[in-house]
């Protein structure tokens, strides 16, 4: 018989089932006997039956009683769901769960971008682009993709955003070379500073904060949505800039909504502050428009279609 699995009321429950502690067992199958508030006994029938009654057995539990322990499970599961979901994990944790899989929908052709976008590749140039350190972009560029050179260098776009829509269209070189972190890297650096992390991660594990559509060493994505190498992904942005004071201190994060090849994997997530590795140094006050930037992290990843619809124009245009 499975042994019960017993939840703990935070500041509340205590003694481990003894009388006048209140406490629920929850188990898969057969019964749990626990005592539960003031003496009244609980019994569990598969996760479901509640029979409650004193511990002489001369009375049934009032409907208040059935109530108040109902209340009080749910509220546990919930407090130890939210505890589960919430904790902290180490930057770059190979403990921390992998995302499940999701299989997306076939790949597409490539999106035809609205009619207020700012067109950052739709083919044949680089003239959107510059290297990091100024000067012409220097991936290589075709009519219709253009891809990392590897040792040219980060390229950053010549235009400025803060807040933004962004559609990108990537794919990891097939057949794939390598494993974990160095298959098909790349980045998208929203504002240069804040990335959502490129990378095959088909049957490729890695550590999750550092997998495909993850927002890097921070939050990894809800579930695995990746195509295999050499097919096109998406990733559609909705990216919310910090924001600051005249004194340069955080007034509120920038958040990130994405969706990788049309499945939601972060929803509105606050960011802890710019990317690093193995860290997670906090915000610093900076402009607020800057570039969008594209990772040199020594693959050769193409993109192409790639977008951005500037957020606060439109907004401060109503």
């Amino acid at each position: 018989m499975p042994q019960p699995q017993s939840l703990i009321w935070p500041g509340t429950f205590a003694g481990g089932g003894s009388i006048g502690s209140p406490l629920l067992s929850l188990i898969s199958t057969g019964p749990s006997m626990m005592y539960g508030p003031a003496g009244f006994q609980v019994t569990v029938v598969n996760g479901r039956s509640l029979l409650m009654e004193t511990m002489s057995g001369k009375r049934r539990a009032t409907h208040a009683a059935r109530k108040l322990i109902s209340s009080a499970g749910l509220l546990m599961l919930a407090a130890g769901s939210a505890s589960a979901q919430g904790r902290e994990w180490p930057v770059h944790s190979m403990e921390r769960p992998a995302p499940p899989v999701v299989k997306p929908g076939g790949a597409v052709a490539p999106m035809a971008p609205p009619s207020d976008a700012i067109i950052l590749f739709s083919g044949g140039t680089l003239g959107a682009w510059q290297a990091a350190k100024g000067g012409p972009a220097r991936w290589r560029a075709t009519r219709e993709f253009f891809e990392v050179v590897p040792g040219t260098g980060s390229i950053h776009s010549r235009a400025a955003f803060g807040d933004a829509q962004v559609h990108v269209e990537w794919r990891s070189p097939a057949p794939a070379v390598g494993e974990g972190q160095d298959r098909g890297n790349s980045g998208v650096f929203l504002m240069g500073r804040y990335e959502i992390q490129v990378l095959d991660s088909h049957q490729n594990p890695t550590y999750a904060d550092g997998q495909a559509a993850a927002v890097y060493a921070q939050h990894p994505p809800l579930v695995n949505a990746s195509r295999p190498p050499g097919q096109w992904q998406t990733y559609d942005i909705v990216f919310r800039r910090p924001r600051f004071d005249a004194n340069g201190t955080l007034v509120s994060p920038a958040t990130v909504t994405l969706l990788h090849n049309g499945v939601l994997v972060q929803d509105g997530v606050a960011l802890t502050g710019p990317v690093a590795h193995g860290a997670r140094p906090p915000y610093e006050a900076h402009p607020d428009r800057l570039p969008l930037a594209l990772q040199d992290h020594g693959q050769p990843v193409q993109f192409r279609n790639v977008w951005v619809r500037d957020l606060e124009k439109e907004e401060a245009g109503r």
